[in-house]
């Protein structure tokens, strides 16, 4: 029993041993004092007394700079103060503090290195120090630079590659697609989940009320949304079917089993309307083989339903449905909507797209292809100038919901919402006919709709 109490005894001696160890390497030599000091600064810096936090605050950054974040998010608040009355100083203890917080507390570096640069951006720092920090920035995670960030990061990529690695230049603009993507589907998926909350009536913790009044979801969505779109301008002269398909396939032999490679040739060559060269069905399949996923039998699907191989892109199509997510299924049947648009079966495209949006009801694109159709065929439904006109107006309405839907989609839809409102109802058609504001109308023909006059 002795022998018991004695061993009982050593250990939790061990364990304070541990503990105390442990401590002292995060709290510094004197433990009490670290953490007098981080209240002391931080209550300081809450109540934006900021020369008050100086003193305590300086001691936690000389003494146990591994205490706590705040010693780096608060440090940065102290010197932009700091730089009110010394911007050299300021200036300086800034980049000591950014210098510090990777060295002590490598955590979100990505944001880290964007907020750095962005801070060297407003001291007027060279290109190189700037793209020197956006490129730690984009090493440690892309998802969390800013959007701002981004697009400077790549515009110096393609200045400093343009000329010597195109496919570098194309390859980082693919790792920055797919990180925006990551994190555009998780900020839809909470969006989503709030609108549902609304929609019950549920009351909101304070988090979700702030992203409400401040429209955190719309705006960060928006932002995002733009990135592709800008970051393809940016390249749009180096992206041609004369440069990409030679240097795809000059590539393609020593990628033939590399899923990731494959993806986004594909993506590149069908995107820049490169598929009609063999090679964009050889790399589809070759790609197949390497990845058993949705994202590459839809590719498949579609190019074998192009040749005719209708029984293959069946099998392939159930494939797709049998693996997928919902979002997963929503882009397939987007897919075959947007296939039989082309091919100007109205009726059956907005069946399929209507399908999609019972998948994943923020799949915005969708209520666009839509709006997009009953544009087209406004002058085939309407049978005088006022039913013509009505059908704008519906497709107006589709524009409306596809924003309220995904509002990453924001900017496009308002784009489509100042062409089709130019086709609205003259105020004196309306009044010959009789009718005002607020009245409801029939849109005839496929679209069998009825709206409100604007």
């Amino acid at each position: 029993m002795k022998m018991k109490l004695k061993t009982i005894t050593i250990i939790t001696f061990l364990f304070a041993g541990l503990i105390s160890v442990s401590a002292q390497e995060k709290y510094g030599d004197n433990p009490t004092e670290c953490k007098m000091n981080l209240s002391l600064f931080h209550e300081s810096v809450k109540a934006k007394n900021f020369d008050e936090a100086y003193e305590p605050w300086k001691a936690c950054y000389d003494n146990c700079p591994k205490a706590s974040v705040h010693i780096y998010t608060d440090g940065l608040k102290i010197a932009k103060n700091m730089m009110k009355s010394d911007a050299d100083g300021g200036a300086k203890l800034t980049n000591e503090i950014y210098a510090k917080r990777v060295e002590f507390y490598p955590k979100r570096l990505g944001k880290v290195y964007s907020d750095w640069a962005k801070f060297l951006i407003s001291q007027k720092a060279t290109d190189d120090e700037v793209f020197e920090k956006l490129n730690l920035a984009f090493k440690a995670n892309p998802s969390e630079m800013s959007a701002k960030n981004i697009f400077k990061f790549f515009g110096f990529v393609t200045e400093k590659y343009k000329d010597t690695d195109v496919q570098y230049i194309f390859d980082t603009m693919d790792d920055v697609n797919d990180a925006v993507g990551v994190k555009m589907n998780g900020l839809t998926a909470d969006y989503t989940k709030l609108q549902a909350k609304i929609e019950k009536g549920e009351t909101l913790t304070k988090k979700e009320q702030w992203r409400v009044d401040k429209q955190y979801f719309e705006k960060n969505l928006s932002g995002l949304g733009k990135i592709e779109g800008g970051l393809n301008a940016m390249v749009d002269d180096l992206m041609t079917c004369e440069r990409l398909v030679p240097m795809y396939r000059t590539n393609y032999e020593s990628n033939t089993t590399n899923a990731k490679w494959l993806k986004r040739a594909t993506v590149k060559l069908n995107n820049k309307g490169c598929n009609n060269d063999p090679l964009y069905l050889t790399i589809i399949e070759s790609w197949a083989k390497a990845e058993e996923s949705v994202e590459v039998y839809k590719f498949l699907e579609s190019e074998y339903r192009k040749k005719g191989r209708v029984a293959e892109a069946d099998e392939l199509g159930k494939k797709i449905f049998n693996m997928g997510t919902p979002l997963d299924k929503a882009n397939f049947l987007y897919s075959q909507a947007n296939d039989l648009y082309k091919s100007g079966k109205y009726s059956q495209a907005r069946r399929k797209a209507r399908e999609a949006l019972k998948f994943q009801p923020s799949y915005g694109k969708s209520y666009i292809l839509i709006a997009r159709m009953y544009a087209k065929t406004a002058n085939r439904v309407g049978t005088d100038e006022l039913s013509k006109r009505m059908v704008y107006v519906a497709a107006v309405g589709k524009v409306r919901q596809a924003m309220r839907a995904n509002p990453s989609l924001t900017s496009t839809c308002k784009k489509y919402i100042k062409s089709y409102s130019g086709n609205y109802p003259a105020k004196t058609l309306l009044f010959n006919k009789g009718l005002k504001s607020g009245d409801s109308h029939k849109v005839g023909g496929w679209i069998g709709e009825t709206v409100r006059i604007p």
